[in-house]
């Protein structure tokens, strides 16, 4: 199997998430096993009736159980969630060290180090657990220099003009 690479979806604009998942949806088409881990998406589309039949295929997780935007949360309540985040974290580096898909999403996981709850070097160190034939996508508003430099692409997703159906 061809060596996996590294893939950063960033920048103020719509479109990186959906950027990601016709990723997925094209890896799925080729025969390849695909997971998904949601972050900070309240809800997500982990419920979704439609994203549902996508799998064995494609397989979505979401850790965290309130379907509120982390910021509106209270403080014990954000507690509660970024221990649930955590566990999402752990279950991307079990993924990642024991090569469980071919491609690994962790959509919105930037959006963690913009919030305080994990750090760049926490994401390194994640990064660092990859199988070799594994490739991996971010997503996220903002991108550390530090992280960038991992990448073996990285797009930045800007709006130039934005109009409501």
């Amino acid at each position: 199997m061809e060596q996996g690479m590294i893939h950063i979806y960033s920048g103020d604009g719509h479109g990186k998430s959906p950027a990601a998942l016709g990723r997925a949806v094209q890896a799925a088409a080729e025969g390849k096993r695909v997971v998904i881990i949601q972050f900070l998406k309240g809800k997500g589309l982990e419920d979704s009736p439609f994203l549902r039949r996508l799998e064995p295929e494609i397989k979505f997780f979401r850790f965290e159980k309130s379907e509120e935007d982390f910021a509106e949360l209270s403080g014990e309540r954000q507690e509660d969630e970024i221990r649930n985040i955590r566990n999402g974290m752990n279950y991307a580096k079990k993924v990642l060290c024991t090569g469980e898909c071919d491609l690994l999403i962790l959509d919105e996981v930037l959006g963690l180090i913009d919030n305080h709850i994990i750090t760049v070097e926490d994401l390194k160190n994640l990064i660092n657990n990859k199988a070799e034939e594994t490739t991996l996508i971010l997503t996220g508003i903002q991108l550390e220099d530090d992280i960038c430099i991992l990448a073996d692409e990285v797009s930045k997703i800007e709006t130039l003009k934005f109009k409501v159906w």
